[in-house]
């Protein structure tokens, strides 16, 4: 069943990459009224290859996209740790996230861990309980399926921002030519 919308909204989905743990939200803007509709997480089974994780990664998405159809998703950038598998792991992650939304036709946007943090707690070296606390405050009523989640629909919540921010600029612009 697809959800619904109200009129005018602009529908994001934030995706938090993993390889073990892949974070979605999805939340609905309304002006500059943010809603949410729902939030969780795609798992992939560890004892398998590496082919196979991403193959159940992407099918996850790709059911969220159907059931939600959004307009537009955000993907964290990836950070360098000092591992480099493991850096190798979240890049092949964020590489599903990246083109399971861009295959369904939807604009991503990327951004940085410090411009989420800073869009939704207003430092950009925030701890996750400070980002679950604020994305609790900025979406009344949200049951959060865990830090995953909690971390995609930051992501949402930043682009948010951002897209009613380009928004603001192209009007004033068209307005101004």
């Amino acid at each position: 069943m697809r959800a619904t919308r109200p009129a005018g909204t602009l529908r994001v989905l934030g995706i938090d990459p993993g390889l073990r743990v892949t974070g979605w939200g999805v939340i609905d803007c309304v002006g500059a009224r943010l809603i949410h509709v729902a939030n969780g997480r795609v798992t992939s089974d560890g004892g398998r290859p590496v082919a196979e994780r991403l193959v159940q990664l992407s099918d996850g998405l790709a059911a969220v996209i159907e059931r939600y159809t959004p307009d537009a998703a955000a993907v964290e950038e990836t950070f360098v740790n000092k591992n480099p598998a493991s850096t190798l792991k979240l890049g092949l992650a964020r590489g599903i996230a990246l083109l399971v939304p861009a295959r369904a036709g939807i604009f991503v946007g990327e951004y940085a861990a410090n411009m989420i943090k800073k869009s939704v707690v207003g430092v950009g070296h925030a701890a996750k309980e400070q980002i679950q606390m604020m994305v609790a405050r900025l979406l009344p009523g949200v049951t959060l399926s865990g830090p995953d989640a909690a971390d995609a629909l930051a992501v949402a919540i930043c682009h948010a921002h951002h897209a009613s921010t380009r928004n603001l600029w192209q009007m004033k612009a068209a307005v101004g030519s």
